[in-house]
């Protein structure tokens, strides 16, 4: 019989999600320890540890020799990059992405829809009670049919955007770093994304981005925070955007120069901005952006979702098998890419 696997989770799942997660196989054996830093893990356990799912527990190399694989809880790895453990010779690194694609598009597109159909405008004018004259001037709305939505970086959350835009009659515009390969190797849902990468018009290659971005009614960015993505949006791509241009940011803090975009922002040189990331979070009080008209600002939370750790527990449960059939685990980390 073959040796047992130790498998330890700490976080929070409930009973019914670790019984999914044992249901895989005989062989393993299953511990949950609910840790907010690794001194809460005891140092016998630690040893034995096999398969780690976490969020930012993570063990020194030498308290964990057994260690082959960690499956970490959210698709953003930038945080961890540094810790020795993940650059042990075999050492597997898989994240979570493809697990909040359908709700952070679906936050992306309802922000498209709220800043071409001025939401925030008739917000405001709700908050004064008052039916405004001239509405067919100020709400005529920059509809998504027939306009041109590009897409900074298509992986699983820009391909659920263009599956959800599909039915709006938009052109679908995106940047890939390897356009010669449109397909998704990654984790999908079942009947969601674009695995194949047939919905997009055209893929734009990064050092393009200039190209792609002038053309776009709408922008819409989700790239993952690494060396080659910080300040990757800045004063000069920001620059080629059209006046009536709207940029929807759902990517991480610091893709995007906000002092930039501020001032764009400021003398109407876009139309306007959703932004859910910052460069730091909290977002300051005294920021330009609280009080700017024509922004809608959202806390960092396009990824929630009630239903995050059962599609987190599904798609565990889909790498554990493949880790038992020794067939390659989807979402691993490359640290040369940094995601």
């Amino acid at each position: 019989m073959d040796d047992p696997i130790e498998v330890l989770i700490t976080l929070a799942f409930t009973d019914e999600q670790m019984k999914q997660i044992s249901a895989v196989s005989p062989r393993l054996s299953v511990d949950k320890i609910i840790a907010h830093n690794p001194e809460e893990i005891n140092e016998d356990v630690w040893k034995r540890v096999e398969v780690l799912y976490t969020n930012r527990v993570l063990p020194k190399p030498e308290q964990a020799p057994r260690l082959r694989w960690i499956q970490f809880h959210w698709s953003g790895l930038d945080h961890a990059l540094s810790e020795p453990i993940l650059n042990r010779e075999g050492m597997s690194i898989t994240s979570m992405s493809g697990a909040s694609a359908t709700q952070m598009a679906e936050h992306a597109v309802m922000m498209m829809l709220a800043l071409g159909h001025h939401l925030p405008d008739v917000f405001a004018y709700q908050k004064k009670s008052e039916w405004p004259s001239g509405r067919w001037d100020l709400f005529s709305p920059r509809e998504l049919l027939g306009r041109t939505v590009g897409i900074v970086g298509y992986g699983s959350i820009g391909r659920q955007i263009a599956r959800i835009l599909q039915d709006f009659g938009a052109t679908i515009l995106a940047t890939k770093r390897d356009v010669l390969h449109p397909e998704d190797t990654g984790y999908t849902l079942e009947g969601m994304g674009d695995p194949a990468g047939d919905l997009v018009n055209r893929l734009y290659p990064p050092q393009a981005l200039c190209s792609m971005l002038k053309v776009c009614d709408f922008v819409v960015v989700t790239l993952p925070r690494t060396t080659a993505t910080r300040g990757l949006l800045g004063a000069k791509e920001l620059a080629v955007l059209k006046p009536e241009a709207f940029l929807v940011d759902i990517s991480r803090g610091e893709i995007v120069d906000h002092n930039a975009l501020i001032q764009l922002l400021k003398e109407r040189k876009i139309a306007g901005a959703a932004l859910d990331v910052f460069p730091v979070e909290p977002l300051p009080a005294d920021s330009p952006l609280w009080k700017l008209p024509n922004v809608i600002l959202t806390p960092h939370i396009a990824g929630f979702s009630p239903h995050y750790d059962s599609r987190a527990t599904e798609l565990f449960t889909q790498n554990l098998q493949r880790y038992l059939e020794d067939l390659p685990l989807y979402n691993r980390l490359d640290l040369t890419l940094e995601y």
